[in-house]
């Protein structure tokens, strides 16, 4: 995909962004496809099949990036975020997982579920988005007139030194291999864990006979893997050489016209997939800088792409129903669970789509953190909330969570303060 101009080429590369997005909000709102609704149907009820959904979506992610990349189309070395740095970052991956984990529980789902819920007119998750969003600006971006943000004021002095500096990339084929023979083993390592996890997903017969379950998880899949090769392969012509869109801004001086809209950070453009927190933050920067094209980016468009996506699904099915909260404390839930993901998702680098699929379709051991980090915090989570309701104020937060730990089996049964309901 080689375009004359760099006009062109961004204008592709956007409006497939929006397309797919489109795609995939519309099939997620059909299908119910929800992270958070996975790991509660799962703790709650003993039921796998919308986690199984999503190990389906994980599973067509990594066997489409492991595929295409051993091909050269797809370049996740030079990823945005850099999910495979050599900076091994696995104590942001963990806090950040468990701090989105306990956020969406709070904020009746993920970043990915919030959007759809507001294309099916939950006026809560607009609140939620708000929120995340300015967090996620203010994480990464100065406050005015400082050059200090939210990352270098609460978390980088004591966090950043735990990280740990590799001698190559992190991700698996990397570590097992080397850089000489990362691209075999890649594939390989990527191809087993891809073909077990399908074997595991459809052993369940009734995961088998779900037509939804399995729809949502291949779309999803299909959707991460179609972003990753779009933003991997527009390229512009310049001076009878091809170069990433990225590299074109890199050396705009020399090759774009002088009527052309320089973008106003090129890290956007690199290779990429769909991830939904970082983005929300971009999104307000966007609203907030008037709507300029230059600020107008992949993370923006898969946003509108979404919501709009599951409006129309909202709208095909007459579903679309606006919804408010019901109580107070339902407001003080989903603010503070609005916050946790705002500062959970930028530590983590990701969300349950921008970590737990995108990143981890990469094979980097931080998205495998993260993934289990969020999974962990959202399900203890539902145990405390479950145990604190069915004793009714008489269990402490603390019976309450060693008693959660003892049934997700990660403390002995002897250390039980409540009993089992």
């Amino acid at each position: 995909m080689v375009y004359e101009s760099f006009a062109q080429a961004q204008s592709f590369l956007l409006w497939a962004t929006f397309a797919i997005a489109l795609v995939m909000g519309a099939v997620v709102n059909k299908t119910n496809f929800c992270t958070m609704g996975a790991v509660s149907d799962w703790v709650n009820m003993g039921d796998t099949g919308r986690m199984r959904a999503w190990l389906f979506a994980v599973a067509v992610a990594m066997l489409g990036v492991v595929g295409l990349e051993y091909f050269g189309l797809v370049k996740a070395d030079a990823a945005f975020p850099p999910y495979r740095a050599s900076q091994f970052v696995w104590a942001e991956n963990l806090l950040g997982g468990l701090m989105f984990g306990v956020g969406m529980v709070l904020a009746s789902g993920c970043g990915n579920k919030c959007l759809i819920r507001i294309g099916g007119g939950n006026i809560k998750s607009v609140m939620v988005l708000a929120i995340i969003a300015l967090i996620a600006y203010f994480m990464i971006n100065p406050f005015p007139g400082s050059d200090k943000t939210l990352f270098t004021v609460l978390f980088y002095d004591w966090i950043r030194p735990l990280a740990v500096t590799l001698k190559g990339n992190q991700d698996l084929g990397a570590i097992v291999a080397g850089a000489d023979g990362a691209a075999a083993a890649r594939l390989a390592i990527g191809g087993v864990l891809g073909l077990a996890l399908l074997a595991l997903v459809f052993k369940a017969a009734e995961f088998r006979g779900s037509f939804d379950n399995i729809l949502g998880g291949l779309m999803v899949g299909l959707a991460v893997v179609g972003a990753w090769y779009v933003t991997s392969n527009v390229m512009v012509s310049a001076d009878d050489q091809q170069m990433s869109l990225q590299k074109y801004v890199g050396e705009w001086d020399f090759y774009a016209p002088e009527d052309a809209v320089k973008p106003d950070d090129s890290r956007p453009l690199a290779p990429q997939s769909y991830t939904f927190i970082n983005p929300m933050g971009q999104t307000l920067g966007y609203v907030a800088g008037g709507f300029k094209q230059s600020a107008l980016t992949f993370g923006v468009m898969a946003l509108a792409g979404v919501i709009l996506g599951s409006l129309l699904w909202a709208l095909i099915s007459r579903s679309f129903r606006f919804e408010w909260f019901a109580s107070f404390k339902d407001f003080l839930n989903h603010f503070i669970g609005a916050i946790l993901m705002g500062f959970g998702g930028v530590l983590a680098m990701g969300c349950t789509v921008g970590q737990a699929i995108t990143g981890v379709s990469t094979l980097a051991v931080g998205s495998f953190i993260t993934f289990g980090a969020i999974v962990l915090g959202s399900a203890l989570t539902m145990k405390v909330q479950y145990y604190k309701m069915v004793y009714e104020g008489e269990a402490t937060f603390f019976q309450a969570l060693v008693t959660g730990l003892v049934d997700l089996k990660l403390l002995p049964a002897s250390m039980r303060k409540l009993e089992a309901v």
